[in-house]
């Protein structure tokens, strides 16, 4: 008899009962607001990338406050008048950062005694608007934001994948229209790609996310890279120097992911030609290797991509009312994608936030 691995949920301070905790997914579909999701590393030592992911959510926070406030506070908000939140607020960063490791430091602790030894945390980290904290005045003061805002965390037990063994690798179907409010992550979302999964075959690991069937833009829960091979290499050895990663642009319509960013920067470093392009599958016999990226997974090489012959045939109910095309790649993750999880490994540990600072 299997047990299933206990979860934990706060909300504003308060550990819900393991036993009546849902699953994240469910929990993010029935609570509006921007989120982010990490996990720890090294046998639950420390956090991914924990100061880039503050970051993030509190510019998540932002972009919804002023853009679409539905999205943070809830489809039953009123037409309240806020004030705008400026980018680069260092009062909202703050803001979260104060109240988020708060949180942090109440739910981590409970979570640690219900893992055993050799697991990982996910940590999603949700921060949704609250107008019933305003008071009587009604007046929303950008000074006192923190007092508006919900906080919640989930923490879950994580079992990463092994890097480059076989039968790790994604598979991948192009299927779906690009999101919209993209530069933020936001709790809606996980509702709304929810009903693409019809289109997903059985096998699929995941759906890549395209407004053509051509150029596309992200997967539905990770960042989209390829490695295209130049047109005009001729070269007997291959080099870096005979390929260019590519990612669509964040203004193409995509999340700016915590591990899309560490990728650019690794390219830079490295002198790996790189290019914010979004991949043309028109193009796929360019393709040597592809790969996806996200804070669970990190890094995940893909083994195939399937793309329907006809972008019409998407109308249908069912991943079996399309017809696919296929694009293979060797087993195992190629030379880019190795040179670039290595890379990003080490970054992992170098910008490690250890769980001693929640203690």
């Amino acid at each position: 008899m299997t047990t299933t691995p206990l979860s934990f949920l706060l909300t504003n301070g308060v550990v819900s009962d393991p036993a009546n905790t849902p699953p994240v997914t469910t929990f993010l579909e029935t609570h509006p607001g921007a989120y982010t999701t990490t996990r720890t590393l090294n046998n639950a030592s420390f956090v991914l990338f924990w100061e880039r992911h503050l970051k993030r959510l509190a510019e998540s926070l932002r972009i919804l406050y002023n853009g679409d406030p539905q999205l943070l506070f809830g489809p039953n908000m009123t037409s309240l008048p806020l004030p705008s939140l400026s980018a680069n607020s260092l009062l909202l960063q703050s803001e979260v950062n104060d109240i988020v490791n708060d949180s942090m430091k109440n739910v981590l602790p409970v979570a640690l005694e219900g893992r055993s030894d050799g697991e990982e945390l996910s940590i999603t980290t949700l921060v949704s608007g609250n107008l019933g904290k305003l008071g009587e005045s009604g007046d929303l003061e950008l000074e006192k934001i923190g007092g508006v805002l919900d906080v919640s965390i989930y923490v879950g037990i994580y079992v990463p994948c092994v890097f480059g063994v076989r039968g790790n690798g994604a598979q991948l179907a192009v299927a779906g229209r690009g999101r919209d409010v993209a530069a933020a992550k936001y709790s809606d979302w996980v509702k709304i790609r929810k009903s693409l999964e019809r289109l997903k075959p059985p096998s699929g690991t995941e759906l890549l996310l395209s407004n053509d069937g051509d150029r596309i833009l992200e997967g539905s829960a990770s960042n989209f890279f390829v490695v295209r091979r130049k047109e005009d290499n001729e070269a007997k050895e291959q080099t870096i120097h005979c390929f260019e990663v590519q990612t669509a642009p964040i203004s193409d319509g995509v999340l700016p992911g915590i591990i899309r960013q560490l990728v650019i920067e690794v390219c830079l470093s490295k002198g790996i030609p790189f290019r914010e392009v979004a991949p043309l599958w028109s193009e796929h016999e360019f393709w040597e290797e592809a790969f996806i990226t996200n804070s669970l997974r990190l890094m995940q090489h893909a083994e195939t991509v399937r793309a329907p012959s006809s972008w019409e045939s998407l109308h249908g109910n069912s991943w079996k009312d399309i017809s696919w095309k296929e694009k293979q790649f060797e087993e195992g993750p190629g030379m880019i994608t190795t040179i670039l999880q290595k890379e990003i490994m080490e970054k992992a540990v170098s910008e490690g936030y250890s769980l001693s600072c929640f203690a």
